[in-house]
């Protein structure tokens, strides 16, 4: 059984076989290399307290803990060095392109997040490069797409991620990364039920039309 567990000092430690009821055997070497052989690493003992765990995920959380000689887990957040760009897919309607910038002043203001920047993947501006090129002028140095798009079709495997790739060329000390899309999130049930009373209500002339809708005449029984 081995396990994988990067350490802050950039360390990474791959636990081998255990070698007794508190003992694993570790062989350390830098993260991010690649191509090196395990026979070139430094082997050591790495002494976990209370025993080694049989799960491997849990061998991992056991080697991040400080009474072990780890460093705790790295924290998953957005820093004052990222900028986080929300890519659409863009539409020749203009409507829709600036109901895209309104959603992105809300994010800003719900999440604190300093710099965050709308795209369209076509057919409108800005584009991911005008935004790549927009997170960089402010000072990142991680930029991270956000598909705005449900599931994880043709544009979220190749279009996207080529397109950030040709932004990011300019922009060489800068890393990036391109999360998932929506895809079966929970708090998406919440979502669509909420439009579809909204609508109903509407319809019964119980409610305005909802900012989506206005002015288009489109939420009426047919």
């Amino acid at each position: 059984m081995s396990a994988n567990c990067v350490l802050r000092n950039g360390v990474t430690m791959l636990i081998l076989s255990p070698s007794g009821p508190s003992f694993g055997q570790a062989k350390s070497y830098p993260a991010g290399e690649t191509g090196m052989s395990l026979g070139g690493a430094v082997r050591m003992p790495l002494r976990l307290r209370g025993g080694l765990s049989r799960g491997r995920y849990a061998l991992v959380r056991s080697c991040l803990k400080p009474e072990n000689g780890g460093f705790g887990p790295k924290p998953f957040r957005i820093g004052e060095r990222d900028g986080l760009i929300i890519v659409d897919h863009g539409s020749r309607r203009r409507e829709s392109n600036l109901m895209l910038n309104e959603f992105v002043v809300m994010f800003r203001d719900k999440t604190g997040y300093p710099i965050v920047e709308p795209a369209h993947m076509e057919l409108a501006e800005p584009s991911i490069k005008d935004a790549f090129d927009s997170c960089v002028l402010q000072g990142v140095t991680r930029v991270i797409v956000s598909p705005f798009f449900l599931f994880p079709g043709r544009h979220w495997h190749k279009d996207i991620p080529s397109l950030t790739a040709e932004a990011a060329k300019e922009h060489p000390g800068v890393s990036y990364i391109i999360t998932a899309p929506l895809g079966l999130h929970e708090l998406l049930v919440d979502v669509i039920n909420d439009r579809i009373k909204h609508c109903l209500s509407h319809v019964e002339g119980d409610a305005d039309e909802c900012e989506v809708c206005a002015g288009t005449g489109k939420c009426r029984i047919y």
